[in-house]
């Protein structure tokens, strides 16, 4: 079981704090054997419970000890965004990245994470209203106030809020695959990827209709992801024009509706490389990307790898223990 240490500190937001209990900490039978080892794990001058911020304390026989030797560290999102972390927690997370864990950071725990110095010469996501902050004290930091998340394999920090929702299933897709994601997706009724990012909820954060929802057109697209589906067919299966639909699109997704089905057509080649067998040029054709060229092509870009070492390495990927001292 892959274990991962929740670093707890006084004052913090309890909604960063609750979405990881509930996605790691829940046994989900119905999920792959092996689900994670959570251990919520107190920051404090002693042992007693961590008062988090109105009416919540954490009371937990995990500390300092079990947050260096996990294989994934969570720092939640910070209490004071102006003053320092905790210097406990912050040589700890050195100690754990030194040790070979992956330090995660949701919301302005990236401030944690900065003053660590992982982040350095790194770009980082944070709550967008922090953005300005977390640049300016720290100034080694690319800050990129426009995206979700920000993964670079050891050091991963999401943005604000329900972002935190979209870093823990990036998790579970990292460690489990696209199938055990989608699956924990639809318990909690969330999109298992959202393609765009922050960018779309600064100016409006609510659409001001709730009557045009585009969620029947983006299951009707996702199921015919295989067909070489236009934006004239999205916006005639909508009952609009491409240029009302391409303003509908970006006040609800914060993308385009082609770059949308690029990303559907990704997830969709990441599904079927983990899962099966199936060549290259046949997943192309499956996902709506035509030949195993285009697939190569688009999915190297997206993705960083081509489809054929991707493969290779999620097969082989597993998430590492970290030695106990």
């Amino acid at each position: 079981m892959p274990s991962i240490a929740l670093a707890v500190t006084a004052g913090m937001p309890i909604f960063d704090l609750a979405v990881p209990c509930h996605v790691f900490g829940t046994d989900r039978p119905e999920l792959p054997e092996g689900w994670y080892d959570l251990r919520v794990c107190g920051i404090g001058p002693d042992s007693g419970p961590v008062a988090t911020r109105s009416w919540f304390a954490a009371h937990t026989p995990y500390g300092i000890e079990e947050l260096i030797t996990a294989d994934t560290v969570i720092v939640p999102a910070s209490a004071d965004v102006r003053g320092d972390p905790p210097g406990e927690l912050v040589e700890a997370l050195r100690e754990a990245h030194r040790r070979g864990a992956r330090v995660v950071s949701l919301c302005s725990g990236a401030f944690t994470l900065a003053a660590t110095g992982l982040l350095d010469g790194r770009t980082a996501a944070t709550h967008w209203m922090y953005a300005a902050l977390l640049a300016e004290r720290y100034p080694a930091v690319r800050v990129d106030p426009s995206v979700l998340y920000v993964d670079h394999g050891d050091v991963l920090t999401g943005a604000g809020s329900t972002a935190c929702i979209d870093v823990c299933l990036h998790l579970v897709r990292e460690d489990f695959g696209s199938a055990a994601a989608n699956t924990l997706a639809r318990q909690l009724v969330a999109p298992a990827h959202r393609p765009g990012g922050q960018a779309q909820y600064i100016e409006a954060p609510l659409p001001e209709r709730t009557d045009d929802s585009l969620a029947p057109l983006l299951h009707w697209a996702t199921e015919r992801l295989h067909t070489p589906l236009t934006v004239a067919d999205l916006a005639r299966r909508a009952h609009t024009s491409p240029r009302t639909l391409a303003r509908r699109f970006h006040a609800a997704t914060g993308t385009t509706p082609l770059r949308w089905l690029q990303a559907q057509r990704i997830a969709r080649a990441r599904e079927l490389l983990e899962g099966g067998d199936l060549p290259v040029d046949r997943v192309a054709e499956l996902c709506g990307l035509g030949t195993a060229a285009n697939l190569r092509r688009h999915f190297t870009r997206a993705v960083g790898v081509p489809p054929h070492d991707y493969r290779r390495a999620f097969r082989a990927r597993r998430p590492a223990a970290v030695p106990q001292r």
